[in-house]
């Protein structure tokens, strides 16, 4: 089956090359497609603290895109883990999903920090963070996937 979906807006600021670490301090502004919205879509947005940002890795060339297992970052010192273990940006949909912390609202755009997309990325949905979405229960992880994280933020 194939879904066909619309980006809502893109990124504006921040980074400009993809990397790795140190995402955490980065500012970026998300401009709504002014075509399709007006201000009103954002509209309480402001009461939350965290925004959900759903992207597309839209730098990805869909031949890289890897379906089955791999070290993590190629870093063979990690497990072999499939493409559902991890969260590589070259995934089967090419889909990111960061919790961002809201700095403002104004008009179609919104202030954010800690969004680990580069300028001019389409995006795709937000959602507010709410605390009954989050996980129930305890969090378990291996010890690669802390290591990974190390300096990601």
């Amino acid at each position: 089956m194939n879904v066909s979906l619309f980006a809502i807006g893109h990124v504006r600021g921040g980074r400009d090359r993809v990397e790795d670490d140190q995402w955490g301090h980065v500012e970026a502004v998300i401009e709504l497609d002014p075509a399709r919205f007006g201000p009103e879509a954002l509209e309480g947005l402001d009461e939350f603290s965290h925004v959900e940002v759903i992207f597309l890795f839209d730098r990805v060339d869909e031949n890289a895109v890897h379906t089955g297992a791999r070290h993590p970052r190629g870093m063979s010192d990690w497990p072999c883990v499939g493409i559902f273990a991890q969260r590589g940006k070259d995934r089967p949909n090419r889909l990111g999903l960061t919790t961002c912390e809201v700095i403002g609202i104004k008009g179609l755009s919104v202030s954010v920090r800690g969004l680990d997309a580069v300028n001019g990325t389409p995006v795709l949905d937000l959602k507010p963070v709410m605390s009954g979405f989050r996980p129930r229960g305890e969090l378990r992880e291996p010890q690669w996937a802390r290591d990974i994280m190390k300096d990601y933020w």
